[in-house]
């Protein structure tokens, strides 16, 4: 005599994909936002750049003084005179299939972007990175384990600093202080140049230095970019603290924790257990915090004077270079989106109900 499956059963085998289903709708909905928001953003930057009344042609071949000659050949190399929608497919194109050169340097801009990128705006961002997690989350925690004390109020007054005041105040007052004695006697920063490795095994100065333990080099390379780092990590900083104090607030007042405390287990146990449950919103945020950086950059570099993309960008803007900026653009709109798009899965998987 055969068995049957319950009517319950059925329908729990039958939902048994459903999670699945619904974690693959999530990252297809995800997925259909990802082009359209890079085309926007390249888009709005391109119009923007556009509408400025100048003659970037006449820039672009030397000034007042450049011959009428090459200045009428720039402007229909690069359909300067058509309308401004064929001029952003054009660009576009040019920049997809990695064919754009600039008028101003003559080199093609992915070279140019992607030796910015690797050289300086990478490795300023892994260090602010840094910086934000070794700063912001232990901060977090003392403020939440010492609440409503000298201590709690002392760093959330730290961090609401770092999330209101400017970026570029504190960095040129931090220059100015630095620049002075008794902080200037220590060479604790250097303000000029970028130091490059004679060797290269990924294009990334830092971690080709870590790979190969170059210990002078390293010295040399924190000492370029350790203040620009943690005045860009600042803000993060702060955010990062604000909510690893919340979050770990919240999960602290859980059953659980009573529980434990009945018990008799050790308090830094309870900690860890505190914070393993409080993890999937620092988590999401610290992935937003990365992509927040690149854009920091922007001023950061400009401020330190680092040769990254940041400046790149706005010795685009200055100069008319179209194809640079958007270049430029395109690259950290595609970072942000990425890192945005992991980051929304990540939680997803970790908390199904934001799917719905």
């Amino acid at each position: 005599m055969g068995v049957g499956l319950c009517p319950e059963a059925s329908r729990r085998g039958e939902g048994d994909g459903e999670p699945m289903a619904d974690l693959r709708r999530f990252i297809l909905r995800r997925l259909a936002t990802f082009i359209p928001t890079i085309i926007g953003v390249t888009f709005i930057v391109f119009v923007i750049a556009a509408v400025v009344p100048a003659n970037p042609a006449r820039l672009w071949a030397g000034g007042q003084k450049a011959s009428p000659d090459v200045v009428q050949r720039l402007i229909k190399e690069y359909h300067l005179n058509d309308p401004w929608y064929i001029q952003y497919v054009y660009f576009m194109k040019m920049i997809l299939t990695g064919k754009a050169v600039s008028p101003v340097t003559n080199d093609y801009v992915w070279n140019d972007v992607l030796t910015a990128f690797k050289t300086v705006t990478l490795p300023l961002t892994l260090l602010s990175f840094f910086f934000i997690l070794l700063v912001g989350v232990p901060l977090g925690i003392i403020a939440a384990i010492k609440r409503d004390t000298i201590i709690d109020m002392a760093i959330r007054a730290f961090a609401l600093i770092g999330i209101s005041t400017p970026i570029f105040w504190i960095a040129y007052l931090a220059i100015f202080l630095f620049n002075k004695p008794p902080l200037s006697k220590f060479h604790l920063v250097a303000l000029a140049g970028m130091p490059i490795p004679s060797y290269s095994i990924t294009g990334v100065p830092l971690i080709d230095a870590l790979l190969k333990l170059d210990i002078s080099y390293l010295a040399e390379l924190l000492r370029r970019l350790w203040l620009p780092a943690l005045l860009l990590a600042y803000a993060g900083i702060g955010v990062t603290t604000r909510l690893v104090r919340n979050s770990f607030l919240d999960a602290y007042s859980r059953d659980y924790v009573e529980f434990m405390l009945a018990r008799g287990f050790p308090r830094r146990r309870i900690y860890m257990h505190v914070l393993r449950n409080a993890l999937a919103p620092i988590v999401t945020v610290l992935g937003l915090q990365f992509g927040g950086l690149l854009a920091g950059a922007v001023i950061t570099e400009t401020i330190f004077g680092l040769p990254g993309l940041g400046n790149y960008m706005i010795q685009s803007i200055n100069n008319s270079d179209y194809l640079g900026l958007m270049a430029g653009v395109l690259f950290i709109a595609i970072i942000y989106t990425s890192v945005n798009f992991v980051v929304d899965v990540l939680y997803a998987v970790i908390d199904p109900r934001v799917r719905y």
